[in-house]
């Protein structure tokens, strides 16, 4: 079997390059504020690729780094501030945040028409009822893969294995609106192998390098893999990519080794399409993140999506 592989490249590029006659048509450069707390490695990287992609769009972008000592009253402030601020389209706080801050009461300070991320819970509550809101940027960039490749869920049977306030559900709730009938899996479901199997798109978002094999899924499904797990030891390594040389000689050389939560092997020779890791749905969600930047722009400075 030929696995056609949905690469994210292609599809980010023809998003960004849409997003452009869009801002160039608002009053001002549309403003993205990013709020990162702490030193976490990763999401420094994550945050320097959201501020660098802003530069290359013309999308104004402000970086705040407070300490990880912060408190939660102290982030409160700082989010009313940034919800005051006119120039500021959408304000972004990168998690995870620091054990001793209320995550949550942080999302649901900022303002819902900011909330580029679509955590908030009035824009849950939008997505929920197929209302126009802000989106979850990784869920949203699935659904412009499929529908940029020309893969129709209508009909279909999807999968969502995890069920995360971020990824699973919304992605269930997206799916579900394009009329797939979806069925939500989790650590709990009973004999997930065989509920898997009965998928014709089959999701994986539960953050498990490599669990879906091919006990889980049927020859020819759609396989979208939303895991990004970083291997820390060689023997996993090894096991995954089956002893792959250029694999092995990364690991040993300090390189960071990824893989979704597809066994990549399996995924590619029974797979009818699949989303690679990396340089899948990765790619696409600080596009879907422009995206919903650009769309809170339009809202505040023209009134032009009246619905936010």
């Amino acid at each position: 079997m030929s696995v056609k592989l949905l690469k994210g490249k292609q599809v980010r590029d023809q998003i960004l390059s849409e997003l452009r006659p869009r801002i160039a048509a608002l009053p001002r450069p549309p403003g993205l504020a990013v709020v990162l707390v702490g030193n976490d490695p990763a999401s420094e990287i994550y945050v320097r690729n959201k501020v660098k992609t802003c530069a290359e769009l013309g999308i104004f972008s402000q970086n705040l780094t407070p300490s990880a000592s912060i408190t939660t009253a102290e982030l409160l402030t700082l989010v009313g501030e940034l919800n005051e601020r006119p120039e500021i389209d959408g304000i972004l706080v990168q998690s995870p945040l620091p054990k001793h801050v209320d995550e949550g009461r942080v999302l649901e300070a900022i303002s819902p028409e900011k909330d580029v991320d679509g955590f908030h819970p009035i824009n849950a509550g939008k997505l929920s009822i197929n209302a126009k809101g802000l989106r979850p940027c990784t869920p949203s960039g699935v659904m412009e893969m499929l529908k940029r490749n020309n893969i129709d869920v209508t009909g279909k049977h999807a999968v969502v294995v995890g069920r995360s306030d971020i990824v699973g559900k919304p992605m269930a709730l997206m799916l579900l609106h394009a009329n797939a009938t979806v069925t939500i899996c989790h650590s709990k479901t009973r004999d997930l192998a065989a509920m898997c199997r009965q998928a014709d798109i089959l999701v994986g978002a539960i953050g498990r390098p490599a669990m879906l094999t091919s006990e889980f899924f049927k020859p020819g499904a759609v396989l979208i893999d939303i895991g990004i797990n970083r291997l820390d030891k060689r023997e996993d390594v090894a096991r995954i990519f089956r002893g792959d040389a250029k694999k092995l000689a990364a690991f040993d050389a300090g390189s960071r080794v990824v893989v979704g939560d597809f066994d990549p092997l399996d995924a590619v020779e029974f797979g009818g399409a699949f989303t690679p890791v990396p340089g899948g749905v990765g790619l696409l969600t600080i596009a879907m993140l422009m995206s919903n930047t650009v769309t809170a722009a339009e809202a505040r400075q023209t009134g032009t999506v009246p619905c936010l």
